[in-house]
Protein backbone atom coordinates (compact mmCIF):
# COMPACT_ATOMS: atom_id res chain seq x y z
CA UNK A 1 0.00 0.00 0.00
CA UNK A 2 1.03 3.57 -0.56
CA UNK A 3 3.46 4.73 2.68
CA UNK A 4 1.77 7.95 4.40
CA UNK A 5 4.09 10.83 3.84
CA UNK A 6 5.70 13.41 6.04
CA UNK A 7 6.00 15.69 3.23
CA UNK A 8 4.06 18.49 3.33
CA UNK A 9 3.34 18.99 -0.05
CA UNK A 10 1.95 15.07 -0.72
CA UNK A 11 -0.30 12.83 1.13
CA UNK A 12 1.37 9.41 0.00
CA UNK A 13 3.90 7.95 -1.77
CA UNK A 14 3.94 5.05 -4.07
CA UNK A 15 7.06 3.56 -5.71
CA UNK A 16 6.52 1.80 -9.35
CA UNK A 17 10.28 1.78 -9.51
CA UNK A 18 13.44 1.80 -6.87
CA UNK A 19 17.27 3.15 -7.26
CA UNK A 20 18.47 5.77 -8.32
CA UNK A 21 21.84 7.44 -9.39
CA UNK A 22 23.66 10.96 -8.52
CA UNK A 23 23.23 13.34 -11.63
CA UNK A 24 23.99 17.00 -9.96
CA UNK A 25 25.09 18.42 -6.76
CA UNK A 26 21.54 18.76 -5.39
CA UNK A 27 22.20 14.56 -5.16
CA UNK A 28 24.84 15.13 -2.86
CA UNK A 29 23.04 14.39 0.41
CA UNK A 30 20.02 12.16 -1.01
CA UNK A 31 18.16 11.05 1.84
CA UNK A 32 16.63 8.09 -0.18
CA UNK A 33 20.06 6.90 -0.98
CA UNK A 34 20.58 6.62 3.06
CA UNK A 35 17.10 5.20 3.64
CA UNK A 36 17.45 2.19 0.63
CA UNK A 37 20.74 1.36 2.89
CA UNK A 38 18.71 1.13 5.65
CA UNK A 39 15.96 -0.62 4.18
CA UNK A 40 17.94 -3.02 2.36
CA UNK A 41 19.72 -4.37 6.05
CA UNK A 42 15.97 -4.93 7.17
CA UNK A 43 15.41 -7.46 4.74
CA UNK A 44 12.60 -5.03 2.62
CA UNK A 45 12.06 -7.12 -0.67
CA UNK A 46 12.16 -3.57 -2.77
CA UNK A 47 15.84 -2.62 -1.65
CA UNK A 48 17.82 -5.78 -2.40
CA UNK A 49 19.36 -4.46 -5.43
CA UNK A 50 22.64 -2.55 -5.08
CA UNK A 51 23.68 0.67 -7.48
CA UNK A 52 27.14 1.49 -8.49
CA UNK A 53 29.36 2.52 -5.55
CA UNK A 54 30.44 5.97 -7.14
CA UNK A 55 26.72 7.31 -7.96
CA UNK A 56 24.73 4.94 -5.80
CA UNK A 57 24.65 2.29 -3.24
CA UNK A 58 23.63 -0.61 -1.29
CA UNK A 59 19.94 -1.42 -2.13
CA UNK A 60 19.82 1.75 -4.35
CA UNK A 61 20.20 -0.28 -7.52
CA UNK A 62 17.25 0.83 -10.12
CA UNK A 63 14.35 -1.43 -10.30
CA UNK A 64 10.91 -1.98 -11.51
CA UNK A 65 8.29 -3.40 -9.31
CA UNK A 66 5.08 -4.48 -11.47
CA UNK A 67 3.16 -5.52 -8.39
CA UNK A 68 3.24 -2.30 -6.71
CA UNK A 69 1.08 -1.28 -9.96
CA UNK A 70 -1.96 -3.06 -8.17
CA UNK A 71 -1.32 -0.34 -5.39
CA UNK A 72 -2.94 2.34 -6.12
CA UNK A 73 -6.69 0.50 -7.23
CA UNK A 74 -6.80 -0.50 -3.58
CA UNK A 75 -7.00 3.20 -2.28
CA UNK A 76 -10.82 3.68 -1.51
CA UNK A 77 -10.11 7.15 -0.76
CA UNK A 78 -9.16 10.03 -2.88
CA UNK A 79 -5.02 10.77 -2.66
CA UNK A 80 -2.79 13.15 -3.85
CA UNK A 81 0.33 10.52 -4.49
CA UNK A 82 3.79 11.24 -4.86
CA UNK A 83 5.35 8.83 -7.12
CA UNK A 84 8.68 7.79 -6.87
CA UNK A 85 9.80 9.24 -3.71
CA UNK A 86 12.43 6.73 -3.72
CA UNK A 87 13.64 6.92 -7.51
CA UNK A 88 13.04 8.73 -10.43
CA UNK A 89 10.46 7.81 -13.43
CA UNK A 90 12.38 8.95 -15.82
CA UNK A 91 15.66 7.40 -15.26
CA UNK A 92 17.56 5.86 -18.64
CA UNK A 93 17.29 2.54 -16.96
CA UNK A 94 13.67 2.39 -16.17
CA UNK A 95 11.67 0.83 -19.52
CA UNK A 96 9.80 3.03 -21.55
CA UNK A 97 7.05 0.19 -21.57
CA UNK A 98 6.99 0.47 -17.93
CA UNK A 99 6.64 4.22 -18.02
CA UNK A 100 3.69 3.67 -20.35
CA UNK A 101 2.46 1.09 -17.55
CA UNK A 102 2.73 4.03 -14.80
CA UNK A 103 0.75 6.42 -16.97
CA UNK A 104 -1.93 3.70 -17.56
CA UNK A 105 -2.56 3.33 -13.92
CA UNK A 106 -2.80 7.25 -13.34
CA UNK A 107 -5.08 7.31 -16.00
CA UNK A 108 -7.40 4.74 -14.62
CA UNK A 109 -7.73 6.00 -11.20
CA UNK A 110 -8.86 9.61 -11.95
CA UNK A 111 -9.73 9.93 -8.46
CA UNK A 112 -6.33 10.36 -7.32
CA UNK A 113 -3.83 12.94 -8.24
CA UNK A 114 -0.01 12.25 -8.58
CA UNK A 115 2.62 14.55 -8.31
CA UNK A 116 5.98 13.23 -10.15
CA UNK A 117 9.12 14.97 -9.65
CA UNK A 118 12.32 13.91 -12.20
CA UNK A 119 16.33 15.33 -12.41
CA UNK A 120 16.04 13.94 -15.91
CA UNK A 121 14.19 16.79 -17.80
CA UNK A 122 15.62 15.68 -21.30
CA UNK A 123 14.50 12.39 -21.03
CA UNK A 124 10.64 13.86 -20.01
CA UNK A 125 11.16 15.76 -22.96
CA UNK A 126 11.78 13.40 -25.55
CA UNK A 127 9.14 11.04 -24.04
CA UNK A 128 6.23 13.10 -22.90
CA UNK A 129 4.90 13.77 -26.53
CA UNK A 130 4.49 9.56 -26.65
CA UNK A 131 2.94 9.81 -23.38
CA UNK A 132 -0.92 10.30 -22.88
CA UNK A 133 -1.16 12.99 -20.09
CA UNK A 134 -4.53 12.93 -18.05
CA UNK A 135 -5.48 15.91 -16.21
CA UNK A 136 -4.70 14.43 -12.40
CA UNK A 137 -0.72 13.92 -13.51
CA UNK A 138 1.30 16.83 -12.33
CA UNK A 139 5.25 16.85 -13.86
CA UNK A 140 7.92 18.71 -11.48
CA UNK A 141 11.93 19.27 -12.24
CA UNK A 142 14.15 19.47 -9.49
CA UNK A 143 16.15 23.00 -9.19
CA UNK A 144 18.70 23.48 -6.89
CA UNK A 145 21.26 26.19 -8.65
CA UNK A 146 21.26 28.11 -11.60
CA UNK A 147 23.18 25.68 -13.37
CA UNK A 148 19.96 23.50 -13.86
CA UNK A 149 18.04 26.06 -15.50
CA UNK A 150 17.67 24.13 -18.79
CA UNK A 151 15.32 21.91 -16.43
CA UNK A 152 12.84 24.03 -16.36
CA UNK A 153 13.22 25.01 -20.45
CA UNK A 154 12.73 20.92 -20.84
CA UNK A 155 9.54 20.78 -18.28
CA UNK A 156 7.70 24.13 -20.10
CA UNK A 157 7.47 21.51 -23.23
CA UNK A 158 5.33 19.16 -21.48
CA UNK A 159 1.63 18.91 -21.63
CA UNK A 160 0.49 18.40 -18.46
CA UNK A 161 -2.25 19.91 -16.32
CA UNK A 162 0.23 20.92 -13.63
CA UNK A 163 3.93 21.56 -14.62
CA UNK A 164 5.88 22.84 -10.96
CA UNK A 165 9.62 23.27 -10.01
CA UNK A 166 11.10 21.70 -6.41
CA UNK A 167 13.45 24.33 -5.92
CA UNK A 168 14.70 22.33 -2.59
CA UNK A 169 17.68 21.69 -1.64
CA UNK A 170 17.53 25.32 -2.41
CA UNK A 171 21.81 25.64 -3.04
CA UNK A 172 22.30 28.79 -4.48
CA UNK A 173 20.51 32.08 -5.71
CA UNK A 174 17.91 32.03 -8.76
CA UNK A 175 17.98 35.21 -10.27
CA UNK A 176 17.59 34.04 -13.76
CA UNK A 177 14.09 31.53 -13.26
CA UNK A 178 11.40 32.33 -15.08
CA UNK A 179 8.27 31.12 -14.10
CA UNK A 180 6.14 31.07 -17.37
CA UNK A 181 4.42 28.36 -17.71
CA UNK A 182 5.13 27.16 -14.45
CA UNK A 183 1.82 26.38 -12.01
CA UNK A 184 3.56 25.87 -9.11
CA UNK A 185 6.76 26.78 -7.19
CA UNK A 186 8.02 24.33 -4.14
CA UNK A 187 11.17 26.01 -1.96
CA UNK A 188 13.08 24.54 1.15
CA UNK A 189 16.34 23.95 3.03
CA UNK A 190 18.36 20.98 3.23
CA UNK A 191 18.42 18.79 5.95
CA UNK A 192 20.13 15.82 7.56
CA UNK A 193 23.91 15.67 9.48
CA UNK A 194 25.71 17.54 6.23
CA UNK A 195 22.89 20.15 5.42
CA UNK A 196 23.53 23.03 3.03
CA UNK A 197 21.96 26.15 4.76
CA UNK A 198 19.77 28.26 2.39
CA UNK A 199 19.80 31.84 3.01
CA UNK A 200 16.70 33.79 3.69
CA UNK A 201 17.82 36.01 0.57
CA UNK A 202 17.21 33.08 -1.67
CA UNK A 203 13.70 32.23 -0.80
CA UNK A 204 12.35 35.77 -0.28
CA UNK A 205 13.35 36.17 -3.61
CA UNK A 206 11.55 33.27 -4.86
CA UNK A 207 8.42 33.78 -3.20
CA UNK A 208 8.49 37.54 -4.74
CA UNK A 209 9.24 36.49 -7.88
CA UNK A 210 5.92 33.67 -7.63
CA UNK A 211 3.82 36.62 -6.10
CA UNK A 212 4.47 38.60 -8.71
CA UNK A 213 3.66 36.60 -11.44
CA UNK A 214 0.59 34.73 -9.31
CA UNK A 215 2.29 31.52 -8.93
CA UNK A 216 1.27 29.71 -6.05
CA UNK A 217 4.19 29.04 -3.97
CA UNK A 218 4.90 26.61 -1.42
CA UNK A 219 7.42 26.86 1.19
CA UNK A 220 8.60 23.39 3.06
CA UNK A 221 11.36 24.32 5.49
CA UNK A 222 14.42 25.85 6.31
CA UNK A 223 15.71 22.79 6.96
CA UNK A 224 19.10 21.71 9.07
CA UNK A 225 19.98 18.54 11.00
CA UNK A 226 16.24 17.53 10.60
CA UNK A 227 13.90 18.40 8.44
CA UNK A 228 11.58 20.39 10.72
CA UNK A 229 14.62 21.69 12.98
CA UNK A 230 14.44 25.34 11.18
CA UNK A 231 10.88 25.64 11.32
CA UNK A 232 8.94 26.70 8.25
CA UNK A 233 7.93 29.90 8.73
CA UNK A 234 9.16 32.91 6.35
CA UNK A 235 8.78 36.43 7.38
CA UNK A 236 6.34 35.73 10.27
CA UNK A 237 3.75 32.84 8.48
CA UNK A 238 3.61 29.64 6.86
CA UNK A 239 3.35 29.60 2.52
CA UNK A 240 0.77 26.60 1.41
CA UNK A 241 -0.28 27.18 -1.48
CA UNK A 242 -1.14 24.80 -3.93
CA UNK A 243 -2.40 24.96 -7.71
CA UNK A 244 -6.47 24.58 -7.91
CA UNK A 245 -6.62 21.00 -9.29
CA UNK A 246 -5.28 19.80 -5.93
CA UNK A 247 -8.48 20.94 -4.25
CA UNK A 248 -10.43 17.87 -5.20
Amino acid sequence: MGARSRIEWTEVTWNPTTGCDKVSVGCDNCYALVMARRLKAMGVEKYQTDGDDRTSGPGFGVTVHAPSLAEPFRWRTPRLVFVNSMSDLFHAKVPVEFIRRVFAVMKATPQHTYQILTKRARRLRRLAGGLEWPDNVWIGVSVENEDVLDRVDDLRQVSAAVRFLSCEPLLGPLPNLRVDGIDWVIAGGESGPKARPAREEWIRSLRDLCLRHEVPFFFKQWGGRTPKAGGRELEGRTWDEMPLPAQV
